[in-house]
């Protein structure tokens, strides 16, 4: 949510955001929040002029009354009461529309940053840079599912009984392998200087509401029946929540943390729910990181986070690049953000594996984070990164490590989480 003060001074800075986000449909939003402002700070206004009228009326009774004014005391009296009632009436005006106005602000994108390419949707996304050599190899790689049945990792059949379409189990050294390269990279970011944390895996809707947008709410996540509480799509959720309604002293920032949880997500869309894989599914793990901190540092902390891993997975054997997301694929309330994608050596393309985003103060402004300075208070920045998401993470990991013969290479980095083992035959 951006600050209202930009429509009050700059709408028209809002309304060229909105078009380059290609988000039309929402122009007229801006004219109605502004004179909506206007109707409520007049109410405001007025109420507050009442209210300092009324306490010296109500004030010069006592001397009236003392002075033997009966009458005189009494009109004033009636002409407090008139204005108090006035005074209720514009505090409900007040409330009403200071209601209609957040819920209509929540809609509003939040202002890209100048170095966003301008695109509608993420076929115009832009290559930034790659990391490490994209090889095809002579021999073919089978598809990831092949693979991890070869050695017997894989079992969506049951999970199609127990669960449903978009489920799976996974077993042995499949198992295994999954929370080694979990364990590495929480390791990994406790080394960068995160502090390690579990979070709920399950959130409130003011929580939600917080963290993302409707749109995004109604396409991920899944709701508990009967009760206030939503399954998270991503631990940055539970985490950004954390800190709801406080303020962080400013000594304190940056705040860095790593979160492990489980990820569950409705994958409502075009793209559907994968058949034979773990690409797209309804339940993965996923270590993330998530960083608040003062604004002028944001753009720093960025750069510093994507590239985090991008080292992790070049530490794996894994190509990887980076993609900065146009304005069009910017969810509302982003200020930038850029895919890590890995090399499939099968597909001979690259396939996404994790985003980094800088959401400005947008998230801090709806879930009331601030921090206190020497120049006052005011809302802290925060930002969020995959550090590495375990389906995706796996496909990437064995199409890459694979062998003519059928085994798979564990990378020293990942041995220790092995037990020491070298390659999965």
């Amino acid at each position: 949510m951006i600050d209202i003060k930009l429509i009050r001074e700059n709408k028209d800075l809002v309304k060229e955001n909105i078009k380059k986000k290609f988000q039309e449909e929402k122009l007229a939003l801006v004219d109605e929040i502004y004179e909506l402002d206007k109707k409520y700070r007049d109410a405001k206004m007025n109420g507050d002029n009442l209210r300092n009228e009324k306490n010296k009326l109500s004030n010069s009774i006592g001397q009236l009354m003392k002075d033997k004014k009966q009458e005189e005391a009494n009109d004033v009296k009636l002409k407090v009461k008139e204005m108090q009632e006035e005074i209720e009436k514009l505090t409900i005006t007040e409330s009403e529309l200071e209601k209609v106005i957040k819920e209509k602000m929540m809609i509003i994108p939040n202002i890209i940053d100048s170095s966003v390419p301008i695109g509608k949707d993420d076929n115009e996304n832009v290559e930034i840079e790659k990391f490490g050599e994209p090889i095809v190899p002579s021999y073919e790689i089978p598809y990831h599912a092949d693979i991890l049945e070869s050695i017997n990792g894989l079992d969506k059949d049951a999970s199609g009984r127990t669960s449903g379409n978009g489920f799976y189990y996974l077993m042995g050294d499949a198992a295994r392998l999954t929370s080694a390269m979990l364990s590495y990279a929480r390791d990994f970011m406790i080394e960068k200087g995160f502090t390690y944390c579990i979070p709920p895996f399950m959130i409130r809707s003011d929580v939600v509401n917080g963290v993302m947008s409707f749109a995004e709410m109604d396409a991920m996540m899944y709701k508990i029946e009967g009760e206030d509480l939503y399954l998270i799509g991503t631990s940055e959720h539970s985490m950004i929540g954390k800190f709801k309604d406080q303020i962080v002293k400013e000594d304190k920032l940056p705040i860095c943390m790593t979160s492990y949880s489980p990820c569950f997500r409705k994958e409502v869309g075009a793209h559907g729910i994968e058949e034979r894989g773990i690409y797209r599914v309804h339940q993965f793990e996923k270590q993330e990181m998530i960083v608040l901190c003062k604004p002028e540092e944001a753009m720093e902390w960025y750069n510093k986070m994507w590239s985090f891993t991008v080292e992790l997975f070049r530490s794996l054997d894994i190509p990887v690049r980076t993609l900065e997301c146009c304005s069009g694929d910017l969810a509302d309330l982003k200020v930038k953000s850029c895919d890590v994608e890995a090399w499939s050596p099968r597909q001979q393309k690259y396939f996404e594996v994790g985003s980094c985003s800088t959401l400005g103060d947008a998230q801090a402004r709806r879930l009331g984070i601030r921090t206190k300075g020497e120049n006052g208070t005011y809302y802290v920045h925060t930002l969020n990164n995959t550090v590495l998401a375990s389906t995706r993470a796996l496909i990437a990991f064995l199409e890459n490590n694979y062998n003519e013969d059928g085994s798979i290479n564990i990378p020293v980095a990942l041995r220790p989480y092995m037990g020491g083992k070298e390659i999965i035959k």
